[in-house]
């Protein structure tokens, strides 16, 4: 933690508010029947209804419906006995029909929370995130600026994509976030990767960040304590869980530096920079905005019933938080050490190396050792290493047959990460192959003694410690690729010892 933030925290409370957006993974829109799919070629999964010809009539996708539903009660929310949809008002380019079908003041699910556990010194953390609404609408085609680095700043000119116009896009609103203190940035986070852990277990989305399928707006104000709440600003769009905590952080010291030098904080959009961590002004929210919404005229009001929302309720997969509850138990591992799997958001990627065959303790050494290192390194998530369960699988049966050495397999997964080709190209490709033969060993360890003769004396004399120092010349002498518990175990019979 920087200086810097520790003196906004001395002088200055945080409150953090979040708007998710969520696309649905159904396999068509929200309002038509033209494909849901990710990507395609451009505008080819539109028809006339989602891109607003007249006289086209849209027609509500059940499934959104039920997921919707099924993501309230998840969220522990009250699911309304009656909802409609409105018209949202405003043109931009990607809205073909210059409105926007959403819900406003008459949203499907109210008033829940989500809690979420942070690491501290003292301990895991848990925060109640209250949740103000969740609320179903259609997501907006995509714009490309061509020029300006992607930004329509200082673009050239911009094309425009209807491909998502249309998906159902459902939007969680937290209430203000009060209490979070020196750990509004982890809170931030915190949220947003349960939430999103929470939507993968529901099977409703594939909460891809990279992918857009999952959007995170970040509130944040500042006020002195005892203060009324400071203006907030709306970082848009940020769409990594690295990247909300960064934005909160960024954020909260840009803010605390305009108050300290008596300047007023504007409330405003503004957009971050993935690569600065910085974030800059979009466009101003000071002046009431009126988007004109009015009661969608073309869609019948919604109307659950309860014996619907009780089938619903009962589709509910195990929840996360008790799921790790349950994998706490079965691994035998502590709170901290379970809590730093989510953290580093290493959770999912062991479950799966363990459905894939691997050892629990095999599958947390690697991807919270090795592989988290790398990540750190290279400034990415771990999911977003070109690394998966069936390679770790894999890795580990050339460690058990005795083919690969722990630090063989740390190449191999260099390889990997490297994108050199499969795990069996790269071993043939590096020429990972483990000496594993006593004549060659023994060679090498009479070798070593006959290098250190005193290193014997010691090691016959009850030092067996000692017996580290010939281990590890013949390591280097074999460049690593000999099996270090049984040079250990040819040593010792050299020498005549026992342990």
């Amino acid at each position: 933690m920087t200086t810097e933030y520790n003196a906004v925290i001395t002088e200055f409370d945080p409150i953090i508010g979040l708007e998710t957006h969520i696309e649905l993974g159904t396999k068509s829109k929200m309002f038509c029947s033209c494909s849901a799919q990710f990507g395609g070629e451009p505008n080819t999964f539109v028809c006339p209804v989602c891109l607003g010809m007249p006289g086209s009539m849209p027609v509500v996708n059940r499934v959104a419906v039920e997921s919707t539903i099924r993501m309230g009660l998840a969220l522990n929310c009250s699911i309304v006995p009656w909802c409609r949809f409105a018209r949202k008002n405003y043109f931009y380019p990607d809205m073909p029909k210059n409105y926007q079908i959403s819900q406003y003041d008459e949203p499907l699910c109210i008033n829940g929370y989500l809690d979420v556990t942070v690491a501290t010194e003292n301990g895991p953390q848990v925060f109640r995130v209250e949740i103000e609404r969740v609320h179903m609408e259609e997501d907006t085609g995509k714009l490309l600026h061509a020029g300006g680095a992607g930004r329509i700043h200082g673009a050239t000119h911009s094309l425009v994509d209807y491909n998502r116009a249309g998906i159902p896009l459902i939007e969680v609103v937290t209430k203000p976030i009060l209490g979070t203190g020196v750990l509004a940035p982890e809170v931030a986070k915190a949220y947003v990767a349960e939430l999103r852990d929470l939507m993968r277990a529901l099977g409703v989305s594939d909460v891809r960040m990279e992918e857009g399928s999952l959007r995170c707006d970040v509130n944040v104000s500042l006020s002195r304590p005892g203060e009324e709440w400071g203006t907030r600003t709306e970082t848009k769009n940020v769409n990594s869980l690295r990247s909300v905590e960064r934005a909160v952080r960024t954020e909260m010291i840009r803010q605390a530096d305009r108050l300290r030098a008596g300047e007023r904080i504007i409330q405003e959009t503004r957009h971050f920079n993935e690569e600065t961590g910085d974030t800059t002004s979009g466009r101003s929210k000071e002046q009431a905005e009126d988007y004109r919404y009015f009661p969608e005229p073309d869609l019948v009001p919604i109307a659950p019933s309860e014996a619907w929302i009780e089938e619903l309720r009962g589709t509910l997969p195990e929840i996360p938080s008790v799921r790790r509850a349950r994998l706490q138990i079965d691994w035998g591992i502590s709170d901290f050490d379970m809590q730093s799997l989510v953290n580093a958001g290493a959770l999912e990627l062991i479950v799966a190396s363990i459905d894939a065959g691997v050892q629990p303790a095999a599958a947390r050494k690697w991807w919270t050792g090795e592989l988290t290192r790398v990540a750190n390194e290279r400034h990415c998530e771990l999911g977003d290493l070109t690394v998966n369960a069936s390679d770790i699988f894999e890795i580990e049966g050339l460690i058990s047959a005795g083919d690969l050495t722990d630090k063989m397999a740390r190449s191999v997964f260099e390889g990997l990460l490297d994108g050199e080709g499969s795990v069996s190209q790269i071993v043939s490709q590096r020429g990972l192959v483990v000496v594993n033969d006593d004549a060659s060993l023994i060679a090498a360890i009479a070798t070593a003694l006959a290098d250190s003769p005193d290193i014997a004396e010691k090691i016959q004399g009850g030092k067996i410690a000692a017996a580290g120092s010939i281990v590890g010349a013949v390591m280097k002498a074999t460049q690593g690729q000999a099996d270090a518990a049984k040079v250990r175990t040819l040593l010792l019979e050299q020498l005549g010892v026992t342990e």
